[in-house]
């Protein structure tokens, strides 16, 4: 039994927020054993005071009553689906009884895993996952990673040796940023920990400089640019494509320090040739003459950098997107330089253990599609058809932890039924949402305000390094686990072997990191720990075998074939993208009250020029080959025409679940629309994006 500790006394305590990549400090004011004040820490390095909606409903989450505390089975009474609460030695045991099972008559692979992105939040999670999933022995891992990120990871991987060596805008420094399918003052970054947007923004154009953003909708950040471009959905490689070849054409390019240790740049140069600015125009609906003057401002620039997110990561060309970013910046003296792309240097840093030339990817195949794996996982996209298909290694259970993949992933919908087939599913899982539902037990973790969390991933991708540390602000009840309590149960049941405490593994590897700090350091300095801006940190960073930075790896240039092809195609008449929203966080928070005030938000966004004949508030059915939703219609000149645009994340309205007001903003999923059969078959990322679709008014 756990023995809660007392609740804290009245005051102001000091944590950051893991809700997303911003990581903002926070200040608590406690009074009566309740949160009665959050606000912005000012005196934390990284976010300086900054604080979003999400950080203001921490204490909501934590007073939650729709939040699960005990393990609960799901069973049939009487034709009549119910929920019974169970003991936690009780649950564990027949979890990992039942999945044993499994394997010994089905083999290691008949039992998968989901991890959402809420486990990348939590260091409890992310330090003993793995050891839980070494437990299992499955190839079959599925993650959020290749939802939204897997291009990023993968032209890392190729281009410097390593997944996690994603170079990262230098912001405070920079005075040309040039953004491409991001929206940072919705997202506070991502895969760039950069809380406070809105002010790091201002400050690039208060220094004189400039910010240029190309989007297919005029997003949040269009309004802080001092610049902004409509691209079409999935266009972005033909235009970084043509900025390229603007740069050697014009004997633009400068490889600076990278010179002594790069290998590629003639092989880039002859690549680009074909991709002149007037042979993508037509495709991108970038104006010719505006490619060519950016491309010389940028390389222009003293200091410059190009970021691409999640609107290049999530289409058919995902992986040359995020190649070709990089190698803007490579190949104009942009790349780990100040004010350019650089590396951060984390106190806990995952790549000291890293080795030189080690492959991540294409190591085995899904076996349905023969997708490639990357760094152990298979695309998510997949998953459906590996529980479908019958034969030797179909998926006959499943383990989610902290994921959404009924309204995260592609054919959201399919998948929840094909979930309905397993023999066995269990949920390591605060909520009864759309995918937990399908659970036969649910194993709830403690979360948010009751946990301690170091942030192990996004430190590696921060534009200054800092390190925090944050204390459980409030005690869990006897009832309650913790997450890395619930993973080394079932590990050790498995294996019979125990792993070590999430914090013994943050003391050694903060002791052994760069700055040789320590728990004790970090806990000495509430507000955070400043180590200082973003430093040159080539080639000794570099983890490829030989050492050296490859401007132009083998798959990536092979790519390029079938880029070219889609210079061939005439795109359809409509398709759909996602967006982002300041107040949600992917498929959940919709359930927080104070978040969910305010006009409708799941709306169908449309150019007047596809409405025509209707009206704001017109019910409108849109369908694609995977999927049919029926949404609001928001009339608007802020997507292009011929684009459609539906938040990413609703879809809250299955009566299984126990999301309290969530049902009553329900709108639609976008991922009932989305297709697995579609993505970027380079890394196996879902091209969520540039779905074509058709729309008519709701009869």
């Amino acid at each position: 039994m756990n023995n809660p500790a007392q609740a804290p006394a009245d005051g102001v305590y000091f944590r950051a927020c893991n809700l997303c990549e911003a990581i903002c400090g926070l200040q608590f004011t406690v009074r009566g054993g309740q949160v009665t004040d959050v606000r912005g820490d000012p005196q934390d390095p990284l976010s300086r005071g900054h604080i979003c909606p999400k950080g203001t409903a921490l204490p909501d989450l934590h007073a939650d009553p729709n939040r699960l505390k005990k393990p609960l089975r799901r069973s049939l009474e009487g034709g009549r689906e119910t929920w019974t609460e169970l003991e936690w030695d009780e649950a564990l045991d027949d979890v990992a009884g039942r999945l044993r099972a499994i394997q010994e008559a089905h083999g290691a692979d008949a039992v998968a895993s989901f991890q959402g992105n809420p486990s990348v939040h939590n260091s409890g999670t992310l330090l003993t996952a793995g050891n839980f999933l070494r437990a299992l022995g499955s190839k079959n891992r599925f993650t959020a990673t290749s939802t939204d990120q897997l291009p990023h990871h993968y032209a890392a991987a190729e281009m410097l040796g390593h997944p996690l060596l994603i170079p990262i805008p230098d912001l405070d420094r920079t005075d040309f940023l040039l953004m491409l399918g991001a929206n940072p003052l919705t997202s506070n970054g991502s895969i760039m920990t950069a809380p406070n947007m809105r002010e790091r923004l201002k400050a690039i154009r208060e220094r004189g400089g400039r910010v240029v953003l190309l989007d297919p909708r005029r997003t949040e950040s269009a309004q802080a640019a001092s610049e902004f471009h409509f691209i079409r959905p999935a266009t972005d490689a033909l235009f970084l494509m043509a900025l390229l070849n603007v740069i050697f054409a014009e004997g633009l390019e400068k490889l600076g320090h990278l010179s002594d240790f790069a290998d590629g740049l003639a092989e880039l140069k002859t690549a680009t040739e074909p991709f002149t600015p007037e042979a993508v125009a037509g495709h991108t609906g970038i104006a010719a003459e505006v490619t060519r003057q950016l491309a010389r401002d940028f390389a222009a620039a003293p200091r410059a950098v190009a970021y691409g997110r999640i609107g290049l990561s999530v289409q058919e060309f995902g992986g040359l997107c995020q190649w070709l970013v990089n190698v803007l910046n490579a190949v104009t003296g942009h790349f780990d330089r100040e004010g350019g792309a650089m590396f951060p240097r984390p106190a806990f840093d995952l790549l000291m253990r890293a080795k030189k030339g080690e492959t991540h990817h294409s190591r085995y195949r899904s076996r349905v599609r023969g997708l490639p794996e990357f760094d152990g996982e298979l695309p998510n996209a997949a998953l459906t058809e590996e529980i479908l298909t019958a034969g030797q290694g179909q998926i006959r259970a499943l383990v989610t932890m902290a994921g959404n993949p009924v309204l995260s992933t592609p054919s959201g919908h399919q998948l929840g039924k094909a979930l309905e087939t397993l023999e066995f599913m269990v949920s390591i899982d605060p909520y009864l949402n759309e995918t937990t539902r399908h659970a036969h037990i649910i194993l709830p973790p403690a979360y948010g305000l009751e946990t301690e969390h170091y942030d192990v991933i996004f430190h590696h991708f921060a534009v200054r390094n800092t390190a925090r540390y944050n204390s459980a602000l409030f005690p869990i009840s006897a009832e309650q686990r913790y997450d890395h309590q619930i993973l080394d149960g079932l590990t050790e049941r498995l294996t019979g072997k125990s792993g070590s405490a999430p914090t013994a593994r943050l003391e050694l590897g903060l002791q052994h990191g760069p700055y040789k700090t320590s728990l004790d350091d970090l806990k000495a300095q509430p507000h955070g720990v400043d180590f200082g801006p973003l430093q040159p940190c080539l080639p000794e960073r570099l983890l490829t075998a030989d050492g050296r930075l490859k401007l132009a790896p083998a798959p990536l240039l092979a790519d390029l074939e079938r880029l070219h092809g889609a210079l061939e195609q005439t795109p359809p008449p409509l398709v759909i993208i996602g967006r982002r929203q300041l107040r949600s966080n992917n498929s959940w928070m919709h359930h927080i009250p104070r978040l969910m005030r305010g006009p409708d938000r799941c709306t169908l966004q449309l150019h007047p020029h596809d409405a025509a004949g209707w009206h704001t508030g017109d019910l409108i059915e849109v369908t694609s080959r995977t999927g049919r939703v029926t949404v609001p219609l928001e009339i608007t000149e802020d997507v292009m025409q011929g684009v459609a645009c539906l938040p990413h994340g609703f879809g809250h309205g299955d009566p299984k679940t126990r999301l309290g007001v969530a049902a009553d903003h329900a709108g639609a999923s976008l991922n009932d629309l989305t297709d697995p059969e579609r993505l970027d078959t380079l890394t196996g990322n879902a091209a969520l994006n540039g779905t074509p679709i058709t729309v008519r008014a709701k009869a």
